[in-house]
């Protein structure tokens, strides 16, 4: 067995039949985990893996905007326990989790902004063999905690699903998936408000076939909700109030929107800084990582550290699927580099997908064009 583990930094979200994992039903999809699970399920006796997580829970991020408008929901639910079920059904001694923040990188340790029990003893800096990142990106709350802990994300989404009811006019600021489930979901909750969808392009979900800008303006039309497209907003340096007093949402066109709520649901940050240290050459103008079709990162100096997911500058779209592909090329390639065998190559090969809410009781299953068609796949649903 190698003397030092495999190291997977990041136990973050991106897809589905997550709810039973925790009993080890299901293979949980989240790409740092889903790897951790793969490579520990293979390891065979060749060397054991190490999660490293800054959350004390696994956190169900797809349904962070439900729960951030309304209390009638149990919140606790949107946050699951790593443990038992991240290796529950891994040989005894294959992995393990541990929560921790990594600062710092070399080409041999990783090191934690605290102590934890490795090997029997309390330490903050770790041996690796193999490094696998798979840090993503980090959005505004309420679709990221600002804490690590599981009661910090249940006030927090509890507190602003408080806010959101007691409001009158509520403004959402960024027409993604985030801000236009908020929208819808609020709309179809809270019918008497008035809510502003605001997006900067003359499309929201403007990476997407434009069928599906057409679909979710139809929704919006049909709740209710009004939609500012083109302008962007001028967000103030100190936020907007949150105590319910009225205010303005101001755009650079010179309208001005009344609110008394306002929710910003637009960009998000590569979470590639521990990298710096390692191989700031790696990180590219956006802060993404420059990697190889093996997943290694970008530099034949350090070809045992891997990345996946949201943070790797790949050709993928930034969601679930593709990640699911990424975690199986990492876990294979990783495994091919200890027997020293050929390494795989990712490959991009399906078109951006989603599974949309358009409010409490309506959603669209929507996929992209393949390759010589014109046409994206439109699949509705309806729960009411």
């Amino acid at each position: 067995m190698l003397a030092r583990p495999v190291i997977v930094i990041g136990g973050s979200y991106v897809g589905e039949n997550i709810n039973g994992f925790q009993q080890g039903k299901y293979k949980l999809t989240a790409k740092g985990v889903n790897v951790a699970q793969q490579l520990a399920a293979n390891a065979e006796g060749r060397f054991r893996v190490l999660l490293i997580e800054k959350n004390s829970h696994f956190q169900h991020l797809f349904a962070f905007p439900r729960f951030a408008v309304t209390t009638n929901v149990n919140t606790q639910k949107a946050f699951i326990p790593f443990k038992p079920g991240v290796f529950a059904n891994a040989p005894p001694g294959s992995g393990d989790v541990v929560q921790a923040a990594v600062t710092n990188l070399t080409d041999s340790h990783v090191t934690l902004d605290r102590a934890v029990q490795f090997d029997g003893q309390q330490l903050d800096r770790i041996p690796y063999s193999y490094l696998v990142m798979a840090t993503g990106t980090k959005l505004r709350p309420p679709s990221n905690m600002l804490g690590s802990e599981k009661l910090d994300g249940v006030k927090y989404l509890r507190k602003h699903a408080e806010s959101v009811q007691k409001g009158k006019r509520m403004v959402i600021i960024g027409g993604g998936a985030v801000g236009v489930q908020l929208a819808t979901d609020a709309k179809e909750l809270y019918p008497e408000k008035s809510i502003t969808l605001v997006h900067s392009r003359d499309k929201v979900m403007n990476r997407f076939h434009p069928k599906l800008h057409q679909l979710i303006e139809g929704r919006c039309k049909e709740l209710g909700i009004d939609l500012v497209l083109g302008p962007r907003v001028k967000l103030p340096s100190q936020g907007y109030p949150t105590s319910g007093e009225d205010f303005e949402v101001e755009l650079l066109d010179g309208r001005r929107i009344p609110s008394d709520f306002a929710v910003i649901c637009n960009g998000q940050t590569p979470q590639s800084e521990i990298l710096k240290s390692l191989s700031p050459q790696c990180i590219d103008a956006q802060g993404f990582i420059r990697m190889k079709k093996t997943l290694q990162i970008d530099d034949d100096e350090h070809q045992n550290v891997f990345a996946l997911g949201d943070i790797a500058a790949t050709a993928a779209h930034k969601a679930a699927r593709p990640a699911l592909r990424q975690a199986e090329i990492a876990r294979a390639n990783v495994i091919h580099s200890i027997a020293g065998e050929p390494l795989e190559d990712y490959e991009v090969t399906d078109p951006a997908a989603i599974h949309l809410t358009l409010g409490i009781t309506k959603s669209v299953i929507f996929r992209n064009p393949l390759p010589g068609s014109d046409e994206p796949v439109i699949i509705p649903k309806d729960d009411g």
